[in-house]
Formats: C-alpha cells, structure tokens, sequence
C-alpha cells in the first residue's frame, strides 16, 4: 500500500529566504517558517504557548518568486511533503527533516512597497498568471489550475472550473 506525504503549514518566516542556483540552473530557495500554538494551562492558570520552527525548501521558478516577495515575519501558506536527508559532521551522522514545497501562497499584504495584491499563489509545474488572487498558479503533471482562476464572463469574486471536492482535514 502507498503511503501519504503530506505536510500543510501556515506561519511566519523567521527569516529572509536564501536563494542558490543547482549546477543545472534550477533555482533552490531554503527559509524557515514558525508556527505556533497556545492553550490555557488548567494547573498553573496560565496561557501557554509553543513554537515550532519549520525548514522549508522550494525549487524552479516558485523559488525565483519566493525570493522576490517573501521576507522575515511574512504570514506564509505552505504545501508540501516531508524530506529527511543525512550528512556527516566531525564523524557523526546527523538528519535534517525539511518541507519539500509543492504550493507557496503569501498571505496578508506586504508592507513595504510594490506588492500589494494581498495573497499570491504559487504551485510547482507550469507558470500560469492568476490575477483573481494576485499570485501565480503552476501545474503538476498536467493537473488544471483552477484554483484562484475567474472565468472569462464570470461576474467579480466567482470562481472558474470545476468545483473542488472539500476537504474535511483543513479547518479554514
């Protein structure tokens, strides 16, 4: 039986993403992305509070993209799976758990001038302009992106294509 790999993230990059070119010319861009959760400690009568910090690598143009636009303590929608590599260091064998980027969507606005569309979508594969959300939409293997697309004649705010199935995992 085939397994899923599947990691869903929303957070902020704890810093600016690094940008580096493979010796094929494929662009490779790493940040990290925090992502935190609170609770109300019932024996101490206190709000408590975790953070996670996430390592996160794009590849191809969404990589480009990502290096333009995204910047430390941007709020970021990331979609992906989960890739663990080793290395050895001083005789050690150490492991290094990473978000393999598949979807990149900024969210919120950007302060600092020029980008202002609020959220832009980005996916790996074909580069398609997506003006409903102000991003970018690109295809794997051939999958349509109707994803943030208004059909031509389609009144402002509806969306184009096929309806998409809901999925009960995601809470927003």
């Amino acid at each position: 039986m085939a397994g899923v790999n599947k990691v869903i993230l929303v957070g902020n990059l704890g810093r600016d993403p690094e940008i580096r070119y493979s010796q094929q010319g494929t662009a490779i861009v790493n940040f990290s992305i925090a992502t935190s959760e609170e609770w109300f400690d019932k024996n101490t009568n206190q709000k408590q509070e975790r953070t996670e910090w996430h390592r996160v690598v794009v590849f191809g143009k969404i990589a480009e993209v990502c290096e333009k636009y995204l910047s430390k303590g941007r709020q970021v929608y990331v979609e992906g799976k989960l890739r663990t590599s080793t290395y050895e260091k001083e005789g050690q064998t150490h492991y290094s758990t990473d978000v393999v980027a598949q979807t990149v969507q900024f969210l919120g606005g950007r302060q600092e001038g020029g980008y202002q569309n609020g959220g832009g979508g980005y996916q790996q594969g074909g580069y398609q302009q997506d003006n409903a959300q102000g991003g970018y939409q690109q295809n794997m293997g051939g999958q349509p992106a109707f994803q943030g697309q208004t059909s031509p004649g389609a009144p402002s705010g509806m969306q184009g294509g096929p309806i998409p199935e809901p999925d009960d995992d995601i809470p927003f």
